[in-house]
């Protein structure tokens, strides 16, 4: 079996900036014990699956350990494959039906939007080992969806947060911030994704899922430049409408090749 194997730097327009997604295209569904071992063979954040449909593409994205209900970067990359590799024409929309239902990309200003669900959240009790990594040098905590958000004093304490993995192995967990007042951006975060394999995710799209309601609340817009301020970074346009959130953002392709299997 040949599979067509793209690496792509997402949210970014650097290469080796932003996250690194594998998009394979597929004839064909494999078995999910191939999926899962092409996933962990990239050891990518994310591998993407296509495979095409009447009205679209069908699209599942697996971590080094599991396959994920919702994926970003990996979303936005196999639209930038598929426009790139002339699949799609550049001015069409694109159709992917997941695991979260059907979701959308298109090309808006230079930039690769995705329409993806908004996820609430509530107030919440950090449990006791992050409670031992941040101890009081939070302002506030939530629980949307299937991750904390923990509202850290500044942007400069999130860039600056050391996490331990020990502590952070078991739960998903956001930081975020406020962005400096000289920053271009509205607010900054980091993505911790040790349950599913990833201790640190470098620009990571469902967290903006989260991050928009939870920033809206408190900045009272909808629209965000958003810095993901991880070693590799990236950044996001985010806008709030009602129960969706739009993700822009770009990409730029490092690896084209073919999987022999």
């Amino acid at each position: 079996m040949k599979i067509r194997f793209f690496q792509v730097d997402a949210f970014t327009r650097v290469p080796f900036k932003g996250n690194q997604a594998g998009v394979c295209l597929l004839d064909s569904m494999p078995e999910d014990a191939l999926l899962k071992a092409i996933a962990a063979e990239n050891n990518l954040a994310e591998t993407a699956f296509l495979l095409p449909t009447e009205n679209g593409y069908h699209l599942r994205w697996f971590s080094p350990k599991v396959e994920m209900k919702l994926c970003g970067h990996a979303t936005l990359a196999s639209a930038h494959v598929l426009w790139e590799a002339g699949l799609v024409r550049v001015h069409d929309t694109i159709r992917f039906d997941t695991l979260s239902g059907v979701l959308t990309a298109r090309q808006q200003d230079g930039w690769i939007e995705l329409n993806f669900p908004a996820r609430d959240h509530e107030p919440a009790t950090l449990p006791a080992p992050l409670q031992e990594l941040f101890k009081d040098n939070y302002v506030n905590v939530t629980y949307s969806f299937d991750r904390y958000i923990v509202e850290l004093k500044s942007a400069e304490a999130v860039a600056g947060f050391i996490p331990d993995e020990k502590l952070l192995k078991d739960h998903l967990c956001i930081i975020t911030a406020r962005a400096g007042e000289d920053a271009p951006y509205d607010f900054v975060s980091r993505y911790f994704a040790g349950p599913v394999g990833v201790s640190e995710d470098p620009v990571t799209g469902s967290a903006h899922c989260s991050l928009a309601p939870y920033w809206s609340a408190r900045l009272h817009k909808n629209e965000f430049f958003a810095y993901q301020a991880s070693a590799r970074g990236g950044e996001l346009k985010v806008v709030l409408q009602q129960d969706r959130v739009l993700l822009r953002g770009e990409a730029v392709t490092v690896i084209n090749g073919i999987f022999t299997i």
